[in-house]
């Protein structure tokens, strides 16, 4: 049987409390992390981010407990150096050009290549990774999945401003990641052994050095037995991040099931998923997608609860029902994105923005 375990990376901003802008902080909170957490805490392309990662969890209790832990610890590191940490899918207000990139071989052969598109991906996510021992079943629970994908990212859009501007989108962070090769909706694979010839001939032809280049909002890893989903904004709030990994976790599950009953849900083409991430990005929750089967426009929200419904009888057994219970609350209240904007509306100053990411971040740490 399956366990479906969880890991959960998150990527945070560093903040400089008296300007608000992006600051470096010169590797001193990821040194300095490394000797409590090891490698769990890592630094990225652009010096004022911080990655944090869990250990492997067999639940969504665990994984809460990680990211709470982690969340604490990098929070306090920039603390003690007069800095603070946010979490969302881009920063308000800075400027990419102001931003130094992380002294690193892997970064600068990166940027080497992509240019201006590596030096501007000043971008925040959340990777969730759901344990398949099966590649098989992988890449076809891989498949399936794709339709929702576009479902969950409604509800994570965190990042409605870029460099001082309302960009109209609840999530332009993936607009920025397009410009990006290797990105969004993956195609269909027949099996596994088409998606890995797939990446040999990427490899043979010097596309990429190795299978981490691809960088899909999902992917069967190419190191560790997971499934890894990758297309949500970096969420301000622990229970956000931990809704999402509940819902990506009883998506797996449910798919899984309904393959060994000899069942399957119904793959979509990438055009059509891309029609629904699209909107999903411009409106969050708040718009309406295409429900493919009905050949119709559905107001997300319903959609959102119809894939509630869907993954009903699989969360008790993943014992993540009261973690899933949170998604009402964004559908209530809002996500990221709808809180920064209204923030934002009180008094037109970004400063006050900020302050709020921030202070979100470590609620109920």
């Amino acid at each position: 049987m399956n366990e479906f375990t969880l890991g959960v990376e998150e990527e945070f901003m560093v903040i400089d409390p008296v300007s608000r802008e992006l600051k470096s902080h010169e590797q001193r909170i990821v040194d300095a992390a490394q000797k409590i957490h090891e490698d769990q805490v890592k630094a990225e392309m652009h010096q004022a981010v911080v990655e944090v990662g869990t250990h492997i969890c067999r639940n969504t209790q665990e994984a809460r407990k990680e990211v709470s832990k982690l969340r604490t610890t990098v929070a306090q590191l920039a603390g003690d150096i007069g800095l603070r940490i946010g979490a969302a899918g881009t920063h308000p207000f800075s400027h990419w050009q102001h931003q130094l990139i992380t002294d690193n071989p892997r970064y600068f052969e990166i940027v080497d290549e992509m240019q201006e598109a590596a030096r501007s991906n000043l971008i925040f996510g959340l990777h969730v990774h759901v344990g398949i021992q099966s590649r098989d079943m992988a890449i076809h629970i891989a498949n399936q999945v794709r339709y929702f994908l576009p479902h969950v990212y409604a509800l994570s859009t965190n990042s409605p401003f870029w460099e001082g501007r309302n960009t109209g989108f609840k999530s332009f962070r993936t607009k920025v990641f397009d410009k990006f090769p290797r990105t969004g909706i993956p195609d269909y694979f027949s099996s596994i052994e088409e998606y890995d010839r797939y990446i040999k001939l990427l490899v043979k032809t010097n596309c990429i050095d190795n299978a981490k280049k691809i960088w899909w909002d999902i992917r069967v890893h190419p190191f560790f037995e997971t499934i890894e989903f990758r297309i949500c904004d970096c969420p301000m709030l622990v229970d956000e991040t931990i809704a999402f990994t509940a819902l990506f976790q009883a998506l797996c599950a449910k798919l899984y099931k309904l393959r060994a009953q000899n069942m399957k849900f119904i793959n979509y083409s990438r055009a059509l998923i891309n029609e629904n991430k699209w909107r999903a990005a411009r409106y969050g929750i708040d718009g309406k997608m295409i429900d493919f089967g009905k050949e119709m426009e559905v107001n997300t929200r319903s959609l959102i609860l119809e894939l509630l419904d869907f993954v009903d009888d699989v969360v008790d057994e993943l014992g993540s029902r009261d973690d899933l219970q949170y998604v009402h609350n964004i559908l209530e209240h809002g996500t990221g994105a709808d809180r920064q904007l209204a923030i934002y509306q009180q008094n037109n100053n970004f400063a006050d923005v900020v302050d709020y990411i921030t202070s979100q971040t470590l609620k109920g740490l």
